[in-house]
């Protein structure tokens, strides 16, 4: 469940779903009226949910464990440097101070780079794996509208969604997600928390005292 909520919390951030961006047939007219009958659902949740959506975001993350390894190594060099210029801070010279403050900022601002780098690529390939499967989806969802007698279906998880409140049995989520993993095929995946990417170098933590380094 962790790494379900850790994709819709990265996707609500700023991912754009394809298939919503459709334009809608228009109506087609008639004398009698139709009798309304509206659903709502967590578009955004029923894709990550799906056994495709949790099994594909697992390789994504898998993919990136080793640039993920990496940079908590260079993070772990950078903390090493800070503790031995903490402790021998009093028994450097101002210049050599600088120096090593120098060096650790220098390493500070390349595992940065290299972090928003693996982030960017990160995102770029979840946000390419959810579209693709966003639309899949979205052709259940209009199946499953037609089928049911829907005229409407209103997207809840949109962060300007006009739903204020709906009654629970209007609910199709797991409706969705249900009629989605049946039709793929794809098993439900193994149980099991998948780690993210190591939050952002801090910048260096001169000494008391210290000069700070010339660029």
């Amino acid at each position: 469940m962790k790494r379900i909520t850790a994709l819709a919390a990265l996707l609500a951030s700023g991912l754009v779903l394809n298939a919503a961006a459709q334009t809608p047939a228009a109506p087609s007219t008639s004398s009698a009226a139709i009798p309304a009958k509206v659903a709502v659902i967590a578009f955004q949740v029923a894709v990550a949910q799906t056994n495709e959506g949790q099994r594909d975001y697992a390789d994504i993350t898998k993919k990136f464990e080793p640039k993920q390894t990496q940079l908590k190594q260079q993070n772990d060099a950078i903390d090493a440097l800070k503790k031995e210029l903490q402790t021998q801070g009093d028994k450097l010279s101002p210049a050599e101070q600088a120096a090593k403050t120098k060096d650790i900022d220098d390493k500070t601002k390349q595992l940065q780079r290299n972090f928003e780098d693996t982030r960017n690529d990160y995102q770029q390939a979840v946000g390419d794996m959810y579209n693709q499967l966003a639309g899949k989806v979205f052709e259940v969802v209009q199946s499953y509208a037609k089928e049911n007698g829907y005229t409407l279906v209103l997207d809840g998880s949109q962060q300007q969604s006009p739903i204020l409140w709906a009654a629970e049995a209007t609910d199709i989520t797991k409706p969705i997600i249900a009629a989605y993993n049946a039709k793929s095929g794809v098993p439900a995946p193994p149980a099991g928390a998948q780690s993210g990417l190591p939050a952002a170098p801090r910048p260096a933590t001169r000494t008391p005292g210290s000069a700070a380094p010339k660029n």
